[in-house]
């Protein structure tokens, strides 16, 4: 009997005691330990692995429940009382779904859905009809797998440095992780050593791509390099590499641990250069400002915000609200063609409210933010209404980069001049081309000669040969500039 009842996937049943529409979950363990943490419910009409949605860039409903001490087998119950987008559980629409759950242990994975060690089920479809009061069982047999030890090559190495900054930050071991893509000449030219290229992801990248990748590293040009790929990842989102209260010291624990440890077991004559797109273009954008004695050119495409007075075209210094401008429209948080609405800040912040960690906006807070006392990141404004917290904006203010740029020009200027190079598509989905053209114009006003370049397309088409090709034509110029000055010191 009991195999029989551990076996079904989902029950349905009226039930008559008055209660509103709701899930009953429940999730299988061979450890005796209780659950202690939250439960998340994913569901969607068309998604048939309704946990892999994005979210807030839709309509897919999701809810959430946080649960103390609950022995394995046993039900939690998932009703109106639960944290929804985007309603009650009771008053989304009708129809078939597909539902997932997803019990989350938060052991140090960047989202739930895919957190090794969180229970979930195995997707079943139901049919939500207009009888509020049906009952439904999903019993969270699966558990999320580590990731499988990464394949080595002969171009392809894993590199793990142990960070005492980072471990002694979060309270635990932390090491920044990489792969490392060696050029072709690598082997064939041992005495040879090679300039390094730190490539940075987006948001959601995984190095993990290359385990087992048997090509070697492309070259800049006709320049061969030895390829970095660092993806971020981190538990509240993507570190973006910069020293923050709530990720900690990752700039530091880059360029002071990673960096000699990397230098210490691969051939590299000096030279680094960076780039990065979207996420990965605002983090070698901030490398490259912040240590401009560390690396020699940076190539930015399509950065997440540079300019705070356009963060997606929202003011954060005059406006009062990230979900509505000055005349009560929706702000957008992503387009179609930089122009349709494809998703907007109040259905993201709403969604994000319920899916608590792991997601884009979570990850601003996390690297923006102070720490609040109950050891969250505090939230940029209020999840329920939009409103700004100019309090937690003020720690805002040490991640605009076109601020730091203006107030330490100066003195950084010695270092970093002519070394950045940021392009975006005009279409930008994200509206991230108006935080770079306000860059350009405060540059020009220093008479900086950093190089900006508007091409056409959106966040993922603007990637031509042409694109390309420019960017890789700039990272050369700098790292001949770097030998140019190196064989003149005698290096």
């Amino acid at each position: 009997m009991k195999k029989f009842l551990f076996s079904i996937l989902l029950v349905s049943s009226v039930v008559f005691n008055g209660f509103a529409q709701q899930f009953e979950v429940a999730y299988a363990s061979s450890s005796n330990q209780t659950f202690t943490g939250y439960v998340v419910l994913y569901l969607s009409k068309e998604n048939k692995i309704p946990k892999s949605s994005m979210v807030g860039f839709g309509s897919d409903p999701c809810f959430s429940v946080y649960v103390k001490n609950v022995k394995p087998g046993a039900t939690v119950k998932i009703d109106d009382k639960a944290a929804g987008f985007p309603a009650l559980l009771s008053d989304i629409e009708r129809g078939q779904y597909y539902a997932q759950v997803v019990w989350d242990k938060n052991m140090g994975g960047r989202t739930i859905a895919e957190s090794p060690g969180n229970f979930y089920n195995d997707p079943v479809k139901i049919d939500i009809n207009k009888n509020t009061k049906t009952s439904y069982y999903l019993y969270a047999d699966k558990v999320v797998a580590e990731l499988p030890a990464f394949k080595e090559t002969e171009f392809v190495k894993e590199l793990k440095a142990p960070s005492a900054l980072l471990s002694k930050s979060q309270g635990k071991p932390v090491t920044v992780d990489a792969a490392v893509i060696l050029p072709k000449e690598y082997n064939t030219e041992p005495d040879r050593k090679f300039p390094v290229l730190f490539k940075v992801s987006g948001y959601g990248g995984d190095y993990h791509r290359y385990s087992g990748y048997a090509m070697p590293s492309t070259p800049i040009d006709s320049v061969p390099v030895i390829v970095v790929y660092l993806d971020g990842n981190c538990p509240l989102g993507h570190s973006v590499y910069a020293n923050s209260d709530n990720n900690g010291p990752w700039g530091d624990a880059l360029t002071t641990e990673f960096i000699p440890l990397l230098e210490k077991q691969f051939r590299c004559n000096g030279a680094k250069l960076l780039t990065g797109h979207s996420s990965g273009g605002w983090t070698v954008a901030w490398l490259q400002t912040h240590y401009p004695k560390v690396f020699d050119g940076c190539w930015s495409s399509s950065p997440d915000p540079v300019d705070f007075r356009s963060f997606q075209k929202i003011n954060m210094y005059a406006d009062k609200n990230m979900f509505y401008g000055k005349d009560s429209t929706l702000n957008l948080v992503a387009t179609v063609a930089g122009f349709f609405p494809w998703a907007t800040m109040k259905n993201v912040y709403l969604a994000e409210q319920v899916i608590y960690r792991g997601e884009q906006m979570h990850s601003f807070n996390a690297v923006f933010s102070k720490k609040g006392a109950d050891g969250l990141p505090l939230s940029i404004c209020n999840s329920a209404t939009g409103a700004i917290d100019t309090a937690v904006f003020s720690n805002w203010k040490k991640y605009d980069i076109s601020l730091y740029l203006r107030s330490n020009w100066e003195q950084i200027k010695p270092d970093l001049e002519g070394k950045l190079r940021i392009s975006v598509g005009k279409q930008d989905n994200f509206l991230l081309n108006y935080a770079v053209v306000m860059l350009e114009a405060e540059m020009k006003k220093l008479n900086s000669t950093f190089q900006f370049a508007y091409y056409p397309g959106d966040h993922f088409t603007l990637s031509t040969p042409e694109y390309v090709k420019d960017g890789n034509h700039f990272l050369k110029q700098k790292y001949m500039e770097w030998q140019a000055k190196s064989n003149k010191n005698g290096k």
